[in-house]
């Protein structure tokens, strides 16, 4: 890695620090980033509020807007890194997470949720986000038993197309019971949206584990992933176990992105456009392109979310159109440049 990209590198930690401090500090009544510090210091670690923090900052800062960017960020980089993991297993750059079906099978299991009007006790307002984690892991787990009944290699063509298959079912399933269920169908959609308005520390908290767990899969087989990109075959060749190993990252890519999914509801794009930034900038190396995917992804999403809440405030915009407005065009380069080449 040469002296520039080393920089980067080192940049990175303080910049994602700073988008976080930005995206808490705007809003309808900004706040400066003195007391930003000020306020997350003394909730962590006791320091004394610096003169001037009044507690109607404490409460915007550590109760509103803290969480939501921190939730954004947590979204932002779980959706990067399994993007970045599909792309690696499936060797495209136009691959995504959602080629599995979570997304779809997320949406399934929330419109039946909202449609049925039922609640789940002890769980509360987080009734949403795990019904729509559970629908959309069950999907993918469905995905990677039929991929793996019809090909015991499971090679990548068998994976796409299962996860089309699942995929398109599911979204049929969701457009017949919502259009059997007409006065519902403002509620799934906002949902499908993608949004952090009114998502607290008990969402961050609740997606922590999920997250942590994810990452740490897909940290483990870094080693691996860089081997994938160069075949299976010779992966083969050299000990590497690829049917397992594939398993066990479409499993975490199923985590990180049925949690973000179940927590924000569906956002595009973010998935295709920052593993591939990461590794135009940083080079293919996944231990370098992993933490970079979080660092990079996170800070993305807290700004998306920014421009969302801000662009036409007191109102807000859908996050997920935000994104798509920016993936949209940037889907379009992605393609014809592969196909050019």
């Amino acid at each position: 890695m040469n002296k520039k990209r080393k920089m980067l590198l080192w940049l990175s930690l303080p910049l994602a620090f700073l988008v976080i401090c930005i995206g808490t500090s705007i809003g309808s009544s900004n706040i400066n980033i003195f007391n930003i510090i000020s306020v997350i210091g003394n909730k962590l670690f006791s320091i004394p509020l610096i003169e001037g923090v009044g507690s109607n900052d404490v409460a915007i800062i550590w109760v509103v807007r803290f969480p939501r960017v921190l939730l954004a960020f947590m979204i932002g980089a779980a959706l990067s890194v399994s993007g970045a993991v599909m792309q690696s297993i499936l060797k495209n750059p136009l691959a995504s997470p959602y080629t599995l079906g979570v997304s779809s099978g997320a949406s399934l299991g929330v419109g039946i949720y909202i449609i049925l009007g039922v609640s789940i006790p002890f769980i509360g307002n987080l009734a949403l986000p795990f019904i729509g984690f559970l629908s959309g892991l069950l999907t993918v787990i469905m995905v990677i038993l039929f991929a793996n009944r019809v090909d015991r290699g499971m090679s990548n063509n068998t994976i796409i197309l299962s996860g089309m298959v699942f995929s398109l079912f599911a979204s049929a399933m969701l457009t017949t019971i919502s259009a059997l269920n007409t006065h519902k169908i403002e509620a799934i959609t906002m949902w499908q949206m993608g949004s952090f308005n009114m998502r607290g520390w008990s969402y961050l908290l609740v997606g922590l584990p999920f997250f942590i767990v994810g990452v740490s899969i897909v940290l483990r087989y870094s080693r691996e992933m860089d081997i994938l990109t160069f075949g299976e075959d010779g992966a083969k060749a050299i000990g590497v176990e690829t049917e397992k190993v594939k398993k066990h990252l479409l499993f975490s890519t199923a985590v990180l992105t049925g949690s973000a999914v179940a927590l924000s509801g569906t956002i595009g794009f973010i998935d295709l456009i920052v593993p591939h930034l990461v590794r135009k900038i940083f080079g293919s190396n996944h231990k370098v392109v992993i933490p970079m995917c979080i660092l990079l992804g996170g800070s993305f999403m807290v700004l998306t979310d920014l421009v969302a809440r801000t662009i036409i405030s007191p109102s807000e915009l859908p996050v997920g159109a935000i994104t798509a407005i920016i993936g949209a065009p940037f889907f379009g380069y992605l393609y014809f440049s592969k196909r050019s080449r």
